[in-house]
């Protein structure tokens, strides 16, 4: 049995002589088990955050991206596009051509980034969820539609009940010199607009069109800027990407979709991590009340300290004491504390109680909680390590005086 361990226990539970020995006691302990709860809520939060986001990016987002290595374009001609279609992951592919051109409306103009695609919107169903108005289809009654993001909209002030008006869509004509008429040098079309997606800053500055639409704009008709690929459900993301690579050469590149917007990931995770560290300095001054209060048990138990070294107990026995002590004050409040948070957001799953408010336009107005293992994993070892250290330093400063005075 380990000694030091069990006279810890015993002086943690026993009654002590100067009752302000048990007040800052428990001080630490509510102080640990206020960090540790925070810590978890913060981080569950922060992980249902994370995935609405995500969830939304990938609602609009394929799980890979074909992209040349060089330039903006390249020739998808039947052997490259047999090379895709023949994966057995890949469910579905289309092909995109993307450029900046420049858009207006009425009076007023925008530079946005037009997207033609031969992929039809409408037939998915989450891009319902990220629809603020209007509708997903690209092509209706032989008629083209755009669908177009929320700062295009506001910035043009675009109204989709307004059926008499369109959007003019400008680009420059390949191989014409300047000349004297300048509208001779761009290539103008005219769209309806069909849907608003909602607010995300990935897709605000987008116009959706179809293919045949977007090549007649920007006067290319043969090559395209990228593929997208929509994998079976279920499948291996990783290996497809791989196998894709391998197939397709140096010539080009294939992005998941962190590769596709790491700024979006690394931002969401950045965030989430320097919450941590600055709730986690919050619980580091919690945990010093240790300090305070294994240097009052020392002097509560100087006697008990004398009969021990008495009896042939060493300094290094008197701090292991002292210094589980001190290591079982934080553990019982970091226990308490993750079960707390965990009950905590485990309400909020179930009730969802804290909600975002009365905005419009929300894809939810719950606020969304994922319970993690690994996060409580974390602040254990958080709390452990710290812990150890305070306890450590703390035992041997206290146990050192209160030896050299007796």
């Amino acid at each position: 049995m380990n000694i030091a361990l069990y006279f810890a226990k015993r002086y943690l539970l026993s009654r002590k002589t100067i009752n302000a020995v048990n007040i800052i006691s428990g001080i630490s302990v509510v102080g640990v088990l206020v960090s540790s709860a925070s810590l978890i809520v913060i981080l569950s939060f922060y992980n249902g955050l994370e995935n609405l986001i995500f969830s939304m990016y990938s609602a609009f987002t394929p799980e890979l991206r074909i992209e040349p290595r060089k330039g903006k374009g390249f020739v998808a001609d039947a052997a490259f596009v047999d090379r895709v279609g023949k994966l057995s992951t890949v469910r579905a592919y289309h092909e995109v051509l993307q450029e900046r051109v420049l858009l207006r409306y009425g009076d007023a103009q925008y530079i946005a980034t037009l997207k033609g695609t031969t992929f039809d919107p409408a037939m998915s169903n989450s891009m319902d969820t990220l629809l603020q108005e209007g509708r997903s289809t690209l092509r209706q009654d032989n008629e083209d539609y755009a669908i177009m993001g929320a700062r295009v909209q506001g910035t043009l002030g675009i109204s989709l009940q307004d059926e008499s008006r369109r959007i003019e869509v400008f680009s420059p004509r390949k191989g014409v010199k300047p000349g004297i008429n300048p509208a001779e040098e761009f290539i103008m079309r005219t769209i309806r607009p069909g849907g608003i997606l909602a607010y995300q800053q990935e897709f605000d500055d987008l116009l959706i069109v179809p293919m045949p639409f977007a090549r007649e704009v920007l006067g290319e008709f043969t090559q395209v800027s990228a593929i997208e690929i929509h994998l079976q459900p279920g499948a291996n993301v990783s290996a497809a990407q791989r196998e894709l690579s391998q197939q397709l050469g140096n010539d080009f590149l294939v992005k998941d979709r962190e590769q596709q917007n790491p700024t979006l990931y690394k931002i969401v995770r950045t965030e989430k991590w320097a919450v941590f560290i600055i709730i986690a300095f919050t619980g580091i001054i919690a945990i010093f009340n240790i300090v305070g209060s294994l240097t009052m048990l020392v002097i509560d138990k100087k006697k008990d300290i004398s009969v021990l070294m008495g009896l042939g107990a060493g300094n290094d026995l008197i701090r292991r004491i002292f210094f589980f002590e001190g290591l079982l004050i934080s553990l019982i409040g970091c226990v308490a504390g993750l079960i707390l948070g965990f009950l905590f957001c485990l309400s909020q799953q179930v009730f969802g109680w804290i909600r975002f408010g009365n905005a419009e336009n929300l894809v939810t107005n719950i606020y969304p909680v994922d319970i993690r293992m690994f996060d409580f994993v974390l602040v254990f070892l958080t709390v452990f390590v710290i812990s150890a250290l305070i306890s450590l330093v703390s035992s041997r400063l206290s146990v050192r005086q209160t030896v050299r005075l007796s």
